[in-house]
């Protein structure tokens, strides 16, 4: 996760595809060993996705649907992604200053490329959606069940995973990707002690931290203003309870987008930048030793579920 919430969730919820890898030796406890000339090349990621599709169209062929397997192409990094993801000072606070943790500015700046978490709208370019969208409601029923069918045979033979549904897939990266960074990055002794010291700064401006584990501080921000959004949009809708029920272990929380226009989520905007610039203020030494190990997890948790 990175320091403006990242929800490598998100991403995988849309791909329904992805999770976490082993953990990388420490430097100066031991050599590498030799390479092998011989030795299978691993699977990329874009390659595992395209695998993963493809038995996917195959399983619903079978099923009596077209699907066409779709992998959005990857797009290289900017200068300011690759100074943000190793931690730059300078580089998140210009990026909070406009977008805060990235949960208001959907509104202010739906389309901002340097926006946090920015997911291209693959709306149009996925060939899927001009499928299911003209079938009937009977018909798009038995489309997402063989769907959610499918990923189980494609989690099984391309990535090895034994699941029951889709969202039990989507559950499982989730779960896997709390356990590396529970493992790596809260077992960090230099990480445990900056985030006490971030604690510390962070109380003392004012704002309430419920939590000093690193991952905890990490995502303290960004989850108060999600929260903020969440009790909104449950206000705006008559079909969910205005407060939400109490998630159980292993559970991920639902939230609820709420309607509003640039102008009214303005006000929450600004707030939502005052409070992410002073988190990064009292977070500068944190972050900047967090952000690059958060960001080496994410990368073993695509390369071992193809996200």
């Amino acid at each position: 996760m990175n320091t403006i919430g990242k929800t490598a969730l998100a991403l995988a919820a849309m791909a329904v595809l992805s999770g976490c890898g082993g953990t990388a030796e420490p430097a100066g406890k031991g050599a590498s060993p030799p390479s092998n000339p011989a030795a299978k090349p691993a699977v990329t990621v874009q390659e595992k996705r395209r695998q993963f599709e493809s038995v996917k169209a195959d399983c619903m062929k079978q099923k009596g649907f077209r699907y066409v397997a779709f992998v959005p192409p990857e797009h290289p990094l900017t200068d300011d992604e690759r100074k943000r993801r190793a931690g730059d000072y300078e580089a998140l606070k210009a990026q909070r200053a406009k977008y805060g943790f990235g949960v208001f500015s959907l509104y202010v700046h739906p389309k901002g490329p340097d926006a946090p978490d920015n997911m291209p709208d693959l709306s149009e370019a996925d060939p899927n959606g001009k499928i299911w969208t003209k079938l009937s409601s009977a018909q798009r029923k038995s489309y997402w069940k063989a769907v959610s069918a499918c990923v189980v045979v494609a989690a099984k033979q391309v990535l090895g995973k034994k699941v029951q549904s889709d969202t039990d897939l989507f559950e499982q990266l989730a779960a896997a990707g709390e356990r590396a960074s529970e493992r790596e990055i809260d077992g960090d002794a230099e990480l445990v002690e900056l985030a006490s010291s971030m604690a510390t700064c962070l109380t003392g401006k004012g704002y309430k931290v419920s939590g000093t584990r690193p991952t905890e501080l990490a995502q303290r921000g960004w989850r108060e203003f999600l929260d903020r959004e969440d009790e909104i949009g449950r206000r705006q809708r008559e079909d969910v309870p205005d407060v939400p029920s109490p998630t159980k272990e292993g559970e991920i929380k639902r939230t609820f987008g709420a309607t509003l226009t640039p102008t009214e989520a303005k006000p929450y905007l600004d707030k939502e930048i005052k409070a992410a610039l002073d988190d990064l203020e009292c977070g500068k030494d944190f972050y900047r030793v967090y952000t690059p190990k958060a960001e080496a997890i994410d990368q073993k948790v695509a390369e071992e579920w193809g996200s």
